[in-house]
C-alpha cells in the first residue's frame, strides 16, 4: 500500500472514535515478562534477478586480537570506532554466514557452517534451513569456498555421515589436493594437523558425488567460480548471474568488517599466505568498487550483503538496504 496525504487524513479522522472505545485500564502496565536472552534464528531473504537468496546465520565467533598479524592497536581501535564496531571482552565478534540460493527450482548452498566443531555459539545453519522449510535432502549442490571447519563442518553429522545426502559437493581441485596431500600433512606442525583431519572427515563422505573445480567457469546453473587464493591455496568465490543482476559470494576475503575495509593489508594467522591474501583482497575490492558489484561474505556483518567503495587508498563497505518485499 502506498501512503499518500488522503490516506493519512482518513486515518487521522478515525482516531477519536477509536480512542473512545479503548478502556481506561489499557494504560495499566501488565507484569513484566522475563528476558529471553537469545536471538531469533538469523534468516534473511533477498532476490538477485530471478533467484531467491536466503542468508543463514550459523552463529558467531569471538575473534581474539592476538590472531591478527602485526596488529597496530591504535589504528585498529580508531577503525573500530569509525565503523561502529564494539569490542567484546577484548575480542572482535564476527559472524559465520551461509547462503541458500533457489534458482529455477534448484537449491544451491554456499558453505555449510560449523555444526558442533567450533563451540556452542555456532552450528545453527541447519536449524535455519528448517526454519525456512528446507530439509538437507532438498539441497542439490553445495559450493565450498574452502575447507576450513567453519565452512565444511556442517557437511556431516555427529556420526560422520553426509548431512546433504542428495547434494553434489563442488570445491576447488587445488583446495582438495592440498588438504588430502599426505606429504603436506606430515610436514605441518602438530598443532595444525587437526585442521587436515577435520577437512578430510567433513568432505570424504562426498567422494562419490564430488566436483573438483579447475580455473574459472560454470560450476552449477548460474554460478561461475573465481579463484581467490591466499587465505587457503584453493580459496574460491562464486558469481551468481541471474537475469540482469549478479552477486559475488567471496568467502573469507574479509574476516573483520570493522577493520579490513579500512586496513585492507591486515591479515590473520589463519591466512596461509598473508601477502597473497592482501593482494587478492585489494584486486577483488578494486573490481567490486569499479563494477559496483553486489557482494556477500561468510564473515561480513549479517546478512553480509552490500557494496564496496574506494576510500582513498582503502575501502568502505556499504550495507545494502533491507529488501522488504520479494
Amino acid at each position: 500500500m502506498t501512503i499518500n496525504r488522503r490516506h493519512f487524513l482518513q486515518g487521522a479522522a478515525a482516531l477519536p472514535a477509536a480512542a473512545a472505545i479503548v478502556p481506561a485500564t489499557a494504560n495499566l502496565a501488565s507484569a513484566s515478562a522475563p528476558k529471553v536472552g537469545q536471538q531469533v534464528p538469523g534468516i534473511y531473504r533477498f532476490t538477485v534477478g530471478d533467484a531467491e537468496v536466503t542468508a543463514l546465520l550459523d552463529g558467531h565467533l569471538d575473534f581474539g586480537t592476538e590472531l591478527i598479524n602485526d596488529l597496530d592497536e591504535a589504528k585498529a581501535a580508531e577503525a573500530m570506532v569509525k565503523n561502529m564496531q564494539p569490542m567484546v571482552n577484548g575480542s572482535l565478534r564476527i559472524p559465520v554466514n551461509g547462503y541458500l540460493v533457489n534458482s529455477g527450482g534448484r537449491l544451491t548452498l554456499i558453505d555449510a557452517g560449523t555444526a558442533q566443531l567450533m563451540g556452542p555459539t555456532l552450528g545453527k545453519l541447519e536449524s535455519g534451513l528448517a526454519a525456512v522449510g528446507v530439509q538437507p535432502s532438498d539441497v542439490d549442490t553445495v559450493l565450498l569456498t574452502h575447507i576450513h571447519p567453519d565452512h565444511s563442518g556442517g557437511l556431516v553429522n555427529g556420526e560422520g555421515k553426509a548431512v546433504f545426502e542428495n547434494a553434489e559437493l563442488a570445491v576447488s581441485k587445488t583446495e582438495w589436493d592440498f588438504w588430502y596431500d599426505d606429504s603436506i600433512l606430515a610436514g605441518v606442525p602438530d598443532g595444525n594437523k587437526p585442521f587436515f583431519h577435520m577437512a578430510r572427515n567433513t568432505t570424504s563422505p562426498y567422494r562419490n558425488r564430488l566436483k573438483l573445480i579447475e580455473g574459472e567457469g560454470e560450476v552449477a546453473a548460474g554460478f561461475t567460480s573465481l579463484a581467490l587464493p591466499g587465505h587457503t591455496p584453493g580459496h574460491t568465490g562464486y558469481m551468481l548471474n541471474s537475469g540482469d543482476e549478479s552477486l559475488l559470494f567471496w568467502g573469507d576475503v574479509i574476516h573483520m568488517t570493522g577493520l579490513q575495509f579500512t586496513h585492507p593489508d591486515m591479515t590473520i594467522v589463519y591466512d596461509m599466505d598473508p601477502v597473497q591474501t592482501a593482494q587478492t583482497r585489494r584486486k577483488l575490492m578494486d573490481r567490486a568498487a569499479a563494477d559496483n558489484l553486489l557482494v556477500t561474505g561468510a564473515h561480513i556483518d549479517f546478512p553480509g550483503l552490500g557494496r564496496v567503495h574506494r576510500d582513498g587508498d582503502a575501502y568502505r563497505y556499504q550495507a545494502a538496504p533491507w529488501q522488504y518485499a520479494l
